[in-house]
């Protein structure tokens, strides 16, 4: 017997905060570091851990350790149908959105700062 509608609800409930789908959209110009995507949305870090967590959950986004910092990433074609569907209806419904076409910009200027920078800027102003 298939259990889909935990998985979905997962889904949906990931999905029902704008801050967690501006990173999912930020996130389809490749993997980010969380220093990155704090940059971004301009919250304090606890704030995007925890963003970054409901997704992860959801399995919306795999994460990677290196050294201090993770990284994050859209889940790939390998996942479940679920959350393949789940990210091209959000990339259908919102690449043309002010806020994702606003963001899209921002986060390319911000990929091209070194994020061992980035990081340690964010740590002095903590």
């Amino acid at each position: 017997m298939k259990r889909t509608l935990p998985q979905f609800l997962e889904i949906a409930k990931s999905l029902s905060d704008a801050n967690r789908a501006r990173i999912l959209m930020s996130l389809r110009h490749g993997e980010q570091c969380v220093c990155q995507i704090i940059e971004l949305l301009e919250l304090a870090p606890s704030t995007v851990s925890k963003h970054l967590s409901i997704l992860r959950h959801a399995r919306l986004v795999d994460a990677r350790k290196d050294g201090r910092w993770m990284y994050y990433r859209l889940a790939d074609d390998s996942s479940e149908p679920a959350v393949r569907q789940a990210l091209q209806w959000l990339d259908e419904t919102l690449r043309d959105d002010d806020q994702v076409i606003e963001d899209s910009a921002r986060i390319e200027a911000i990929l091209r700062i070194d994020p061992e920078e980035l990081c340690s800027r964010q740590a002095s102003i903590s």
